[in-house]
């Protein structure tokens, strides 16, 4: 496990765990991120995908305030029935993150747990059902959700909510600013992982309280704070 930062976070006080999909428990943007490596691949492999990765991470804040806009003009339906034809006759194909299904397993049997994603409910659904996880998880808020998507910290609100957990209890986990700033926003404790888009600099300077270098390092973490018997 590589520590990026000292954590303040009292995790004995904490009662729900809320996390986000793409970067964080799915591994599946890397398929965006290696097209569009490709296409600039004139400056150089290593370039390109540093390149690429940055553009599908800033790309994260504007298609979020788009999606809100569409939702609040009543377009949002229309818009995103393209994705649902699509997969109505395409199966989603989601990859996991290495390690994360022994720490949601474990910290469900001790706690509720959350996904708070910009996708859609049903991919969202179908990435859970696809890796047998449906079951740890008591809520799942998608763009769906919530009329405000992050880093508003409406679907963080909403998930505290639906869990009947006070906000400041949870622990919103993400790999990209928008994800730290909806957590503290809403009044959250905020871990942000390098296994997705975020650079620990730019997670750092929108509020992470704990920077971890994937998801799964959470595990040997909290089993030496709180889990011995894990």
């Amino acid at each position: 496990m590589a520590l990026k930062t000292e954590s303040n976070i009292p995790f004995d006080q904490v009662r729900a765990w809320l996390f986000d999909l793409d970067g964080t428990l799915m591994d599946t943007d890397d398929q965006s991120v290696e097209a569009l490596a490709r296409r600039l691949g004139f400056l150089g492999e290593r370039r390109a995908r540093r390149l690429a990765r940055r553009a599908v991470m800033f790309g994260e804040t504007p298609l979020n305030a788009a999606a809100t806009t569409l939702d609040a003009l009543g377009l949002d339906t229309l818009v995103f029935s393209r994705e649902k034809r699509l997969h109505g006759t395409t199966p989603y194909d989601f990859r996991i993150m290495a390690g994360v299904k022994p720490l949601l397993t474990t910290l469900a049997g001790r706690l509720p747990l959350a996904v708070v994603s910009t996708r859609s409910a049903a991919a969202s659904r179908a990435f859970l059902a696809q890796h047998d996880l449906s079951g740890l998880f008591t809520v799942v808020v998608t763009r769906e959700s919530t009329p405000r998507l992050k880093p508003h910290p409406a679907p963080v609100r909403f998930a505290a909510q639906a869990l009947g957990v006070p906000v400041e209890a949870c622990v919103m986990v993400g790999d990209t600013p928008p994800d730290i700033r909806a957590a503290r926003r809403a009044g959250a404790w905020a871990v942000g992982v390098l296994c997705g888009f975020g650079e620990e600099r730019e997670l750092r300077r929108a509020g992470a309280h704990l920077i971890l270098s994937s998801t799964a390092d959470l595990l040997p973490l909290l089993s030496s704070l709180l889990l011995p018997n894990s």
